[in-house]
């Protein structure tokens, strides 16, 4: 039991750490691609971000559990939508949402948070639905990169001389290479560890998955959100943000449910957080459209319900 909770806790901290290392690599070599700052954190961060939920919907899958991936997605949709939104407007003061290409991305973002709700009525999230979730990952690139204005500017960039630029490419690709390695590692105790919770305190896994695992890979950017609202690096939060959700749900559950198809079980817990994550995108939505931001009022209001969730699920899950 304390050997569980340790591994755990430490595999938690890996994913942590080792994303700490990987967004800030993968952000230093963003810097020449001359991308907006949405594009670079929905593509950087929010990948960066996404690969733990990435790797433990693979090893899941490979254990023949991938409801622990379905729950973490579903988990860290909510924390997204609300816990993660709440604390950058919190933070920030308020979270702008101006930009056409903003609003568009939102409305995108809330329609893709609870299609796999919809696709898995019938019990079961098979590998058509898992080739449809892939394809809206691929639409909503296809859109976002079909006009130029959408992703370019001038990022801005100290000079550097050239062999500092090759050998901080290097050592930037070693370290996003030893962070992918400790995120695999860290994926494996998750899952078992999970797995083990489950079994002995007879809890389902997707509620494990929706309340432990989701949280747990959440922190690193529970972290980066706050670190970006001091800042005041409003654009890159909601490139974040909403990678964050698009990304684990359309690529991640995808190429999970390609593995194994993922079959319910236990209902009760998807029902509960079925429930919260459609409320919780249609407030969010509400707050994008109508002031065109996220403030701290709302934010409270995030807060309040993400707290409501955890209640609900760990009284009826």
């Amino acid at each position: 039991m304390i050997f569980h909770i340790f591994i755990f806790i430490v595999s938690c901290i890996l994913l942590f750490i080792s994303c700490n290392w990987l967004i800030s690599s993968l952000l230093r070599m963003a810097k020449f691609l001359g991308w907006r700052e949405f594009v670079v954190a929905f593509f950087i961060m929010a990948i960066a971000g996404t690969i733990p939920n990435l790797f433990v919907g693979i090893s899941s899958a490979i254990h023949n559990v991938p409801q622990i991936s379905l729950g973490d997605i579903v988990g860290g949709n909510l924390i997204d939508l609300t816990l993660v939104a709440a604390l950058a407007a919190i933070f920030a003061g308020a979270l702008p949402a101006k930009s056409k290409m903003i609003q568009t991305s939102a409305i995108f973002t809330i329609v893709v948070a609870v299609l796999p709700m919809l696709l898995i009525l019938d019990g079961v999230l098979g590998r058509g639905d898992g080739i449809v979730l892939i394809l809206c990952f691929f639409l909503y690139v296809y859109w976002l990169f079909s006009k130029k204005e959408r992703f370019t500017k001038i990022y801005n960039n100290q000079e550097m001389a050239p062999a500092q630029e090759i050998s901080s490419f290097f050592k930037d690709l070693g370290k996003i290479i030893l962070s992918m390695i400790i995120l695999l590692l860290a994926a494996e105790g998750v899952v078992n560890a999970a797995s083990f919770f489950a079994g002995n305190f007879n809890l389902s896994l997707g509620l494990v998955g929706i309340l432990f695992v989701s949280f747990g890979n959440a922190l690193p950017e529970i972290y980066f959100t706050i670190a970006l609202a001091r800042k005041g690096k409003n654009w890159m939060i909601l490139g974040n943000l909403m990678g964050s959700i698009i990304i684990p749900v359309t690529l991640v559950l995808g190429i999970v449910a390609l593995i194994c198809p993922i079959q319910i079980i236990h209902f009760s817990p998807f029902a509960i957080g079925r429930f919260f994550l459609i409320i919780a995108a249609m407030f969010f939505l509400m707050f994008i459209r109508t002031d065109r931001q996220i403030t701290r009022k709302e934010a409270l209001f995030l807060l309040a319900f993400y707290i409501l969730f955890i209640i609900s699920e760990l009284q009826f899950g």
